[in-house]
């Protein structure tokens, strides 16, 4: 499908980074390691590695750690290159949702990276309330932002439709989009997940989508809601009677809305489109169509 689609930069999360409250420092989690047999990327791809931080450690790092942690960063950036035996992209682009109360150490660690690094440029992601609210948040000194077109709604609240993409939360977020103080490239959500909801408080996500399934074991409140009849147990996740379940999925109709949403805002700068993520699973729900509909929604 990406080569039908003519697709060949890929954003590839090489790792996390955390807070190890033992230690009192970041720490590296989860890094990407190929299988024994995989050739996980073609020669001819492009790839931008992507390190996602968690706010808290923004939050709990003290000034004097920062060099040494994007030091780190760099170091391992490079080591994730040859295992993965991949011809990097010139950008490097840094992941985190931060908040007015972390943004000092989180854009002193992006000129950190910068200064130890010029052979690269660097490019963050932007969250909807970051580009909103900008003058608090504020704007991350880097080359270019990726606006991360989901996950905009308050996925707690049983009153919520959707929290991946709803339009109407896109627009409301949007109307900065033409001020904001760097160009933007944008990504468009094609994920989906179950919210459950357990006497009336919101009880975590479930990675299930399959409505045929949901129906199976609940009744249908309507508007992707459903409540389970019993107790039960659903490939592997544990439902209890009278669960609350919201199936929130990426349609294709919602995703072309959001962009004609965004379509006037963008203007001067060449951008991309990207789609988020790459997964057999996901890719499955889609027609070659209604992806090249997307990526090509913007133009």
């Amino acid at each position: 499908m990406l080569d039908s689609m003519r697709v060949q930069t890929l954003y590839v999360r090489y790792f996390d980074v955390g807070w190890d409250p033992a230690r009192q420092q970041p720490v590296p989690l989860a890094p990407i390691r190929p299988g024994k047999y995989e050739r996980p990327f073609k020669p001819s791809q492009s790839i931008i590695p992507t390190v996602f931080i968690t706010n808290e450690t923004m939050l709990r790092i003290n000034d004097a750690q920062i060099p040494t942690l994007a030091a780190d960063i760099l170091q391992l950036i490079a080591s994730t290159h040859t295992i993965l035996g991949v011809n990097p992209s010139p950008q490097v682009q840094m992941d985190c949702d931060w908040n007015a109360s972390s943004k000092d150490r989180y854009f002193s660690l992006l000129r950190q990276l910068q200064a130890l690094d010029s052979t690269h440029v660097y490019s963050a992601t932007i969250r909807l309330h970051q580009l909103k609210y900008a003058q608090t948040t504020g704007v991350p000194p880097v080359s270019r932002g990726l606006l991360m077109c989901y996950n905009m709604g308050n996925i707690k609240d049983p009153a919520t439709s959707n929290s991946i993409l709803d339009p109407k939360e896109v627009k409301r977020y949007t109307n900065g989009f033409s001020t904001y103080a760097l160009p933007l490239d944008v990504a468009f959500p094609l994920f989906g997940w179950t919210v459950l909801f357990r006497n009336q408080q919101y009880a975590g996500l479930i990675q299930l989508t399959d409505r045929k399934a949901i129906e199976g074991v609940s009744f249908s409140l309507g508007n992707n809601r459903f409540r389970v009849l019993k107790d039960t147990t659903l490939f592997g996740y544990t439902l209890l009677k009278d669960d609350l379940l919201r199936v929130e999925d990426s349609a294709v109709p919602d995703i072309l809305h959001a962009a004609t949403l965004l379509r006037d805002k963008l203007t001067g700068d060449p951008f991309t489109v990207s789609l988020y993520h790459l997964d057999t699973l996901i890719l499955n729900k889609y027609t070659t169509h209604e992806l090249e509909a997307v990526y090509n929604s913007l133009r």
